[in-house]
């Protein structure tokens, strides 16, 4: 089916269905070029904290789904792929996690949106990469911080906050794989160019970076900086709205270690299709359930989180 076609049909479905489509920045063009809303983590979540559709249509990956399911308890939520997962959401699990709090009990927990349910509900309070300083200097400074689960984000926060914190090794696929050494031979052959990082790479890549942000904080510095040509350092889905909002500009994504692209894409996030979002409206199929326990426990600590970012 070609795409105008699955776009009309979309937009029929939509509009009968009373639904809206939320997307991240990585996904693929076309995606978020048909979104009611794109944005990251911490903006997702506010939308779907205040949406009025009867059914939302999460174009992203599961925890994000679950996500918005634990603030619209009472509405549908359905995925384009049931398949698409996270990588740094799986470097933690709940058992595991549970054992791992014992041994801090008088800790305040703080967790990366990029988790599943289960683990916001060890938690108590969520943070994004957007909000993550701000949460965590929201703590009194005699507190000790459990910070989990992506260690290069947590060991930049620790030292911009020199918060003692104790951090769990997790990390996720895309921003572990990027390649310092292709990244400085990229620097020499463009030597005008800025290099801009999301704060889930590893540390040596921030250290040369020009800026480190999260996915709308890198947008945002790029539609605002002077310069006119930029190494991007993150999921090269942000690529597409950079490239909208600046024709201007070139921007040419950080290689990872091991890729003949020259690129770096989640494969989950990926997973999504046009396709897959027209069968999955159709048909209200990969519907998110959680039972009731679970979102009671997993709201607060992300209730915390949005009334700290506003």
């Amino acid at each position: 089916m070609k795409n105008s076609i699955l776009v009309e049909k979309i937009n029929q479905l939509r509009k009968e269905k009373n639904a809206i489509i939320l997307a991240h920045y990585y996904q693929v063009p076309e995606i978020q070029d048909i979104a009611d809303f794109i944005g990251d983590s911490l903006q997702l979540s506010q939308q779907a904290a205040k949406t009025n559709a009867d059914i939302i249509v999460f174009a992203g990956v599961y925890f994000m789904a679950e996500t918005a399911k634990i603030l619209n308890p009472t509405k549908k939520v359905i995925m384009p792929d049931r398949d698409a997962g996270c990588s740094l959401a799986d470097s933690i699990n709940a058992k595991d996690f549970e054992l791992f709090l014992k041994k801090y009990p008088d800790y305040i927990v703080i967790s990366y949106i990029n988790t599943t349910a289960e683990i916001k509900a060890l938690s108590d309070i969520i943070c994004t990469s957007s909000n993550a300083v701000k949460i965590v200097e929201s703590i009194p400074k005699d507190k000790k911080i459990i910070f989990a689960p992506d260690k290069n984000l947590g060991n930049y926060i620790k030292k911009l906050t020199g918060r003692d914190m104790v951090i769990w090794d997790g990390a996720c696929h895309v921003h572990e794989e990027f390649s310092l050494e292709r990244i400085l031979e990229l620097k020499k052959l463009h030597p005008e160019a800025k290099l801009i990082a999301h704060p889930e790479c590893k540390e040596p890549i921030l250290l040369i970076s020009d800026f480190v942000g999260s996915t709308s904080a890198l947008l945002n510095f790029v539609k605002n900086d002077t310069a006119k040509t930029f190494i991007v350092a993150t999921e090269t889905g942000i690529l597409h709205q950079m490239i909208k909002a600046c024709p201007d500009k070139a921007f040419i994504p950080a290689p990872p270690t091991d890729s003949t692209c020259g690129c770096n894409d989640c494969k989950y996030m990926k997973l999504n299709t046009l396709e897959k979002i027209y069968f999955s409206l159709k048909n209200e199929q990969f519907e998110v359930n959680l039972e009731n326990h679970l979102i009671e426990k997993a709201y607060l600590p992300i209730k915390r989180m949005l009334d700290l970012s506003l």
